[in-house]
């Protein structure tokens, strides 16, 4: 007999299949959630891929300004560049104009000393004469006694060394005119200013004379040193001193005075010259120092002294002034840097 088939009860067969539903639900869920969990990443990784992307831009764009930026900085650089050529030839300009102005300013200068000789040659053709016939009456002497057989070696000698002593003051003078009148390089050292004014008076003396100018000086008992050109410096108080004799001419034979006086003044050196004549009136004071401006009538003045002083004294690191002194005389102020040491650019600083 054949043996029947072994059946199975419903229940174990349910129980099978829900298991096989459960394990398929457990595997959709699964496949659910990586499904979402990859849906996550993809839009973080599209969010990134957008963060790329505007970075990207970004960086194109900073890439772009930056390209500008060397573009306007290699303009400015070419620029900078035109605008350095430019001022270094601005300034090769400005050195030669200024280097033209100072010949300029040295050409007039030396022609301010050139007139000033002129109108002293008359009283230094005196200055010289007085000399000169002290030399010829002294030798005359020796010559006369050697003649009448009766010379003597004491009074020859004497009159020889007179002659001689008289030699070297005639020497002195030419020397000085020499001194003075000489085109030189424009050099600066100590200086006493107070000898200067001594020699421009040596200069002027006999035409202050000649012309009854009574001379009152008051220097000062300290020597007064400044950093100057010494025959620039006489050439300025040369220039006051005519000034102030032309000036005195207008008032006829009225007593006529000028006094100088210098002094230390903490650590600016003054001198004052004044003079008693009719002065210049207060609206025209101010225009005295201009180049060509003069009081004086026509044919008798330049115009030019006061200015050269004016412009001397600036090199000079000094100043010039002057006074309210209509009716009463005119007065001229000069200031220079005492020299304590220091150089001529600490002086002009």
């Amino acid at each position: 007999m054949s043996a029947e088939p072994e059946a199975h009860p419903p229940d174990d067969e349910a129980a099978a299949l829900e298991e096989q539903i459960e394990y398929l639900q457990l595997r959709v869920r699964q496949a659910e959630e990586r499904r979402r969990a990859l849906i996550h990443i993809m839009g973080d990784l599209n969010e990134s891929n957008r963060k790329l992307g505007d970075q990207r831009k970004a960086m194109l764009h900073i890439l772009k300004d930056s390209h500008r930026s060397n573009l306007r900085l290699e303009d400015s650089r070419k620029a900078m560049i035109h605008i350095m050529g430019d001022l270094r030839e601005t300034t090769q300009e400005m050195e030669r104009r200024e280097h033209e102005l100072r010949d300029k300013q040295e050409q007039l200068v030396q022609a301010g000393k050139l007139a000033t000789l002129g109108e002293l040659t008359t009283g230094v053709a005196h200055e010289l004469n007085n000399p000169l016939n002290n030399i010829g009456l002294y030798v005359g002497n020796v010559i006369d006694r050697i003649h009448m057989g009766e010379l003597e070696t004491e009074p020859a000698l004497s009159d020889l060394e007179k002659a001689m002593g008289q030699v070297r003051k005639a020497t002195e003078i030419i020397s000085h005119l020499r001194t003075f009148g000489r085109a030189a390089p424009v050099t600066f050292e100590p200086v006493d200013v107070d000898e200067v004014i001594e020699r421009a008076l040596s200069l002027m003396h006999e035409q202050l004379r000649l012309r009854a100018i009574e001379v009152d000086l008051d220097l000062c008992p300290d020597k007064l040193i400044v950093l100057g050109n010494p025959i620039q410096l006489e050439q300025v108080f040369i220039n006051l001193l005519t000034n102030a004799r032309d000036a005195l001419e207008e008032i006829g034979d009225a007593a006529k005075k000028v006094r100088i006086s210098s002094s230390l003044e903490g650590d600016r050196i003054k001198i004052v010259f004044a003079d008693n004549g009719p002065g210049i009136p207060p609206i025209l004071a101010q225009r005295v120092f201009d180049p060509f401006f003069t009081t004086k009538e026509v044919g008798t003045g330049t115009g030019l002294g006061l200015s050269i002083t004016y412009s001397i004294l600036k090199e000079h690191g000094g100043e010039i002034s002057i006074g309210e002194t209509r009716g009463r005389g005119t007065t001229f102020e000069v200031e220079l840097p005492a020299n304590g040491g220091e150089s001529l650019e600490e002086v002009l600083q």
